[in-house]
């Protein structure tokens, strides 16, 4: 398994915009993220991963890769959504599953095209199949292109991480936004640390 790439340049940069993310860096040290380089895989990936925990997100990946082997779009779109489903996702999330290797077949969405796009765009293509919202997106541009400046405000535990930082009770958009842009252009960096921050709570 991959891992996703950082070192001394960002750490140094965060250490300097924010001191109080500083002394969690040099609490933590360095964090390692799992990631999944094949866009397709990564993209089933994240809708596994909507709105369940981590460990169950992992227990039904692991069955997704025992049923299917390595998850393509071939594989997948040969599948019935009920094969898929009792992998131990919802109707829904199988159909999503199925909906997106379908497009990748029938050509209606290249991913190939995405290492040489802006994340804005990716964001937009994406967010125009079945089952991906932004957050989808936002997850895919960090844990499989690596994209270095994306801090997701649909990710709860980013703002809950953010708001045990500094020490809030309420974080509004606006407030967001300021430290986002302070983390900018490792922002990708910052969220690794904030997620977990929110672990620890």
């Amino acid at each position: 398994m991959s891992i996703f790439h950082y070192g001394a340049t960002e750490l140094n940069y965060l250490r300097k915009k924010d001191k109080k993310l500083g002394l969690a860096i040099e609490r933590m040290g360095m964090i390692e993220r799992n990631i999944i380089p094949d866009l397709f895989a990564a993209l089933v990936h994240s809708i596994v991963a909507q709105q369940i925990s981590s460990k169950a997100a992992a227990t039904v990946w692991r069955r997704l890769q025992d049923s299917f082997g390595v998850l393509t779009p071939q594989t997948i779109a040969a599948a019935t959504a009920g094969e898929i489903q009792r992998c131990g996702l919802s109707m829904r999330k199988a159909g999503y599953i199925k909906g997106i290797a379908d497009a990748v077949m029938q050509n209606k969405l290249n991913m190939a095209e995405f290492s040489s796009l802006p994340d804005r765009e990716i964001i937009e293509r994406l967010a125009g199949l079945n089952g991906i919202g932004v957050w989808t997106a936002e997850m895919l541009l960090i844990f499989s292109l690596e994209r270095p400046d994306i801090v997701s405000w649909g990710d709860l535990a980013i703002r809950r991480g953010m708001m045990k930082l500094y020490g809030l009770k309420t974080l509004s958009k606006a407030s967001f936004e300021r430290y986002k842009k302070r983390y900018s252009p490792y922002g990708s960096v910052a969220s690794l640390y904030l997620w977990a921050i929110a672990a620890e709570l």
